[in-house]
This record gives C-alpha cells, sequence and structure tokens, in this order.
C-alpha cells in the first residue's frame, strides 16, 4: 500500500516497511522501483509520476513495485507482467484481490508468496501527522520472471 500518493488522490503515502523491503532486496538485489516518490523510492533508480513507469521500459532492472492500490493497480500489474519477458525480474507488493480479473490474468502466472499477517506501514495522514497503522487487508508478493508461462 505504499503509494496511493502516487495517484492524483494524495490524502494518504504510506512506504513500505524497510525491513520488508531489505529483506526481499537481500534475495533479489534490486534496482528499479517503478512507482515512487523521492521520499519513499526504496532503489536509487525511480519513476516519479511525472516521469510515469508505466511509459517507461523497466529492462535490464530487478524491480521492487508497490503500487498505487487505485483502479490504476491491474495497469501496473500487467505492465509487470509484459516487462518481466523483456530480461527483467519483477517482485511485487500486491493485496491478493483473488476476485479481479488482473489477478487471474498476471499473478496467477507469476511466483505468488503470501504474507502471514498484516504488514504495518508507515506515513503521513490527511493532516501531516506520522502514523503506522496495520494495513487494512492481507498482501502477497508476486514475482514475474523472464521463464513465466506466457500464454
Amino acid at each position: 500500500m505504499s503509494k496511493p500518493c502516487y495517484a492524483p488522490s494524495k490524502a494518504y503515502c504510506w512506504a513500505t516497511p524497510q525491513v520488508f523491503f531489505d529483506t526481499l532486496n537481500i534475495e533479489f538485489n534490486f534496482t528499479l522501483d517503478p512507482c515512487a516518490l523521492p521520499e519513499n523510492a526504496k532503489c536509487s533508480k525511480y519513476f516519479t509520476p511525472e516521469q510515469d513507469g508505466l511509459k517507461q521500459s523497466w529492462q535490464h532492472n530487478t524491480v521492487f513495485m508497490n503500487p498505487p492500490y487505485g483502479r490504476e493497480i491491474s495497469k501496473w500489474v500487467k505492465k509487470a507482467y509484459e516487462e518481466s519477458s523483456a530480461d527483467c525480474c519483477v517482485v511485487c507488493l500486491l493485496p491478493p484481490r483473488t476476485d479481479t480479473r488482473w489477478w487471474w490474468d498476471y499473478c496467477m502466472k507469476g511466483e505468488i508468496r503470501f504474507i502471514k499477517g498484516r504488514l504495518k506501514f508507515k506515513g503521513k495522514n490527511e493532516q501531516g501527522v506520522e502514523v503506522n497503522y496495520p494495513a487494512t487487508f492481507p498482501s502477497a508478493i508476486v514475482i514475474f520472471r523472464q521463464n513465466n508461462e506466457l500464454s
């Protein structure tokens, strides 16, 4: 849930928990965060809303993607899946929305790791106060690699 603030509604801005990211980074050695803001980017290379990561190439990178969780999430998941067929590994932090088309069209073709419990996100609420809240939904890691079953 790290970047609803990436979307037009900037009411809440949540960062991926650092310890959670660091654990994944040990395994994957990430080089790109395609949907970030300077204050919450997890990699030295990242794309801001103005750069629009959906329009950029992610090739030759190992990507950590925690997309905006609103209506645009399907576009981000599709992009992650498509980029993985072009020399790119994409690790996505997603809500496991098994009732959606994007979950079945893309996520089911990747490696899925369900996260036990609820992640706690830090960020600023509408009043600008720093807060630490558990997510209101479960999370999963979906990994897309070049050897995904492309159909």
